[in-house]
């Protein structure tokens, strides 16, 4: 299949499929007589494999080790378990963080009473 058609099949743009191969998280594809690219089944299940593990925020180079740890069936699961449990801690932080992020916001909103610019609490909070 075309890039066209592989880029609606699996929901990636085709920009983002061309940087992909660019940076051999998705093999080269093969090219045809006319010189347009190639998809296989094979390449339609990585790159979704690739979109999923994107939707879960997991850096490009994690993305390529869990690729590469898939070429041997016998292999111990560990390191599968170790990014994602790094993933998850970074989510975990992340929730933190917006929650103080949510009270700030949330006291500052109800800081101030006045109907005055130059008496509202909140801009003279931001101020200080």
């Amino acid at each position: 299949m075309k890039i066209s058609e592989f880029a609606k099949k699996t929901n990636v743009l085709s920009k983002t499929i061309r940087y992909y191969e660019e940076i051999a998280l998705l093999p080269k594809a093969s090219r045809n007589a006319n010189g347009y690219r190639h998809y296989s089944a094979t390449d339609v299940e990585r790159l979704i494999f690739i979109r999923r593990c994107r939707e879960l925020k997991i850096p490009l180079d994690h993305i390529k080790a869990l690729i590469q740890v898939q070429t041997d069936k016998t292999a111990s699961c560990s390191e599968v378990d170790l990014l994602i449990e790094q993933q998850l801690e970074k989510v975990r932080k992340t929730i933190s963080e917006l929650t103080l992020l949510e009270q700030t916001l949330n006291t500052l909103a109800k800081s101030c009473p006045n109907d005055i610019v130059g008496e509202c609490e909140i801009l003279k909070n931001l101020n200080r």
